[in-house]
């Protein structure tokens, strides 16, 4: 029999939990004074702490827990519910990576001069596109890569030749919650029939299109649009047409985020005075 002290001092936790886990009768002491209100514990009791600690270490609420020690999983319950709390640690790294991508980008814009990201705007003419395209709603801008794989299976299964970069042209005014009209496109070489989706057509030239280079995570990419927006309106221009995203370098060369490359292309004209 161990004071609770002592068990405390035992099993690595303190006073205060022991107390907590019994209120919520997650941990009962084996025993308790009825004079001095002493809590006593036992060595058999150990096993039942270490699952709670553990359980508790992996993500498990309190609450959780008791409930998966009352209702005695078998070793298959418990390992099927393991795998979900797995899965769910594996999402939630994966959305706070995204979230350390954007703040070592961010500590990235601090180190440089103003806080700010040095952009040069270039005014050129593009030529006309050939192109594959396919347009759909989609979520959000992040949830296009169905429209890609789409796309791309039907291209190889014709004899057409995909001409980098690849690009996305965003239609709406402004962004719509889980309302992105989104048409991702591969420049191509060469004929192959259309279908309800997949259109073939030109993209027309452009006399006159507002561009910038940013180097950076797609994450960063509003400070991008901010500074060419910017440009636009102090040089006198309007934008005239839906703006393009040109994929120049991606996760198909490198992991790093960093090291993306994107350049913003905007159809403008002098504004009339």
């Amino acid at each position: 029999m161990f004071k609770i002290g002592d068990f405390a001092r035992i099993n690595k936790v303190t006073i205060k939990t022991l107390r907590h886990y019994d209120s919520l009768g997650l941990l009962r002491p084996d025993k308790i004074d009825c004079f001095t209100g002493y809590r006593s514990y036992t060595a058999d009791q150990i096993p039942r702490l270490n699952r709670i600690l553990a359980l508790k270490e992996i993500g498990f609420t309190l609450e959780e827990i008791m409930g998966i020690l009352a209702s005695s999983l078998s070793a298959d319950e418990l390992e099927a519910l393991l795998e979900v709390k797995r899965l769910e640690l594996v999402e939630h790294i994966k959305n706070e990576q995204s979230k350390l991508e954007r703040l070592k980008f961010l500590i990235k814009l601090c180190e440089q001069e103003d806080f700010v990201m040095k952009y040069d705007v270039v005014i050129k003419k593009v030529e006309p596109i050939k192109i594959a395209s396919v347009r759909d709603i989609i979520p959000s801008y992040g949830e296009q890569g169905h429209l890609w794989e789409e796309l791309a299976e039907y291209i190889n299964k014709h004899d057409v030749k995909i001409v980098p970069p690849c690009m996305v042209i965003y239609y709406e005014e402004g962004y719509s919650e889980g309302s992105v009209d989104a048409e991702v496109i591969e420049p191509i070489v060469g004929d192959m029939p259309e279908t309800d989706r997949i259109k073939v057509k030109t993209l027309p030239a452009v006399e006159e299109m507002a561009c910038l280079v940013h180097t950076g995570p797609y994450t960063a990419l509003s400070m991008a649009y901010g500074a060419i927006s910017k440009y636009i309106e102090d040089n006198g221009y309007e934008v005239i047409a839906p703006p393009r995203e040109l994929y120049l370098k991606g996760g198909w060369v490198t992991d790093d985020p960093n090291e993306f490359i994107t350049e913003l292309q905007f159809p403008v004209r002098k504004k009339e005075k």
